[in-house]
């Protein structure tokens, strides 16, 4: 098939490396370059530098809803267009731009988690499995119907590693199922929009480790952390990213804002137990364990830590 891609980050390249062993790309769309660090600079989301490693056409329009854009994208003739973590709404004249319409790689099991953070949300909420669904995209956020869903258990994993996990199994289940929605042969199900819940963009304040909330929350934190948005503490003043954490088994005589190190790590007191930093990433500094930082930090009795949302 002639397939349109539309996609931007790091969950979506394996869909678009896929789409290109398998039908003819007409296409790559792509968020424009983000401008990030110091200087400005510009850089190439993960699915641009993955399109032109495959020499595919790019294309960075800032808006889907210019007319000039919308003919562009008409004359490319496709059979459909497929979309990943695009990151901009597809208006009416996008959504039906293709012989087939539009299908969606949705990292959840919906209705559950529609919009735009699908996994950190659901780790957040402690949800023992996570998804992705194949869904055809309509003007509503997510609101399509689905033709296949698979879960697999969230288990412990942190976002990024769930994000890779569930962008491979997306990949898999969209290049599985175009065969059966050319030939009209998908079958469609339609969601319940009384059991949608809404995934909005993750901030550092939700993912931000607090001594008011208790261990297991602070830890649906970590998990749910990313570089946009880290698991960020405070301790005795100092910044500190929590990179990987467990709960720790030996909380007696530690209070919420309390620091203790001990095997393995540092435990930092909640409202209720304690969370285990394992790995820390120092401002200004590299990722290390916990327990390295610990010994060239100096902690002692005295020590508290608190959220630096």
């Amino acid at each position: 098939m002639r397939v349109v891609f539309m996609g931007t980050p790091e969950f979506a390249v394996p869909s678009l490396e896929r789409l290109a062993v398998e039908h003819r790309i007409a296409a790559v769309y792509v968020r424009p370059d983000a401008v990030s660090g110091r200087g400005g600079v510009a850089r190439a989301a993960a699915v641009k530098v993955a399109a032109l490693r495959l020499e595919l056409p790019v294309r960075q329009p800032e808006t889907l809803r210019d007319v000039e854009t919308q003919r562009e994208l008409a004359a490319l003739e496709a059979d459909v267009v497929c979309v990943a973590a695009y990151g901009l709404i597809l208006p009416p004249a996008v959504l039906t731009a293709a012989r087939l319409g539009a299908v969606n790689v949705h990292a959840s099991l919906l209705p559950r988690w529609r919009g735009a953070a699908p996994i950190q949300r659901a780790i957040l909420a402690g949800d023992t499995h996570v998804g992705v669904s194949i869904m055809r995209m309509e003007e509503g956020l997510d609101t399509g119907p689905y033709c296949i869903q698979r879960r697999i258990p969230a288990d412990d994993k942190g976002a990024l590693a769930l994000t890779a996990e569930l962008g491979e199994l997306g990949a898999e289940l969209l290049v599985s199922s175009l065969p059966s929605i050319a030939d009209e042969t998908a079958i469609w199900t339609s969601q319940l929009d009384d059991e949608a819940t809404y995934a909005s963009k993750v901030t550092k304040a939700d993912v931000a480790p607090d001594p008011e909330l208790g261990a297991n929350d602070n830890l649906l934190r970590v998990r749910a952390s990313t570089p946009a948005a880290p698991a960020r503490i405070l301790v005795n003043g100092r910044g500190v990213t929590v990179m990987l954490a467990t709960l720790s088994n030996s909380a007696d005589g530690l209070h919420s804002g309390s620091v203790r190190q001990q095997t393995g790590g540092i435990a930092l007191g909640t409202r209720s137990g304690a969370l285990l930093a394992l790995r820390v990433r120092p401002d200004g500094k590299a990722e290390m364990d916990a327990t390295a930082w610990a010994r060239g930090a100096r902690l002692d009795a005295e020590t508290v830590w608190s959220s630096a949302r």
